[in-house]
């Protein structure tokens, strides 16, 4: 979770001083997706074991 968290302020600092489609940006976008991407298959996997 803390690492979600962590690439969300990073990518919501980033977005108010680049342009979206800055590599960085992206790059940060990218590992964000991952993150959540994660999460969400973990959350779903313990739902089933309920």
């Amino acid at each position: 979770m803390y690492q979600i968290e962590e690439a969300r302020t990073e990518l919501n600092s980033l977005a108010k001083t680049k342009a979206l489609t800055e590599p960085q940006v992206l790059k940060v976008s990218r590992k964000l997706d991952i993150l959540l991407n994660e999460y969400n298959r973990y959350v779903k996997e313990d739902r089933g074991r309920t």
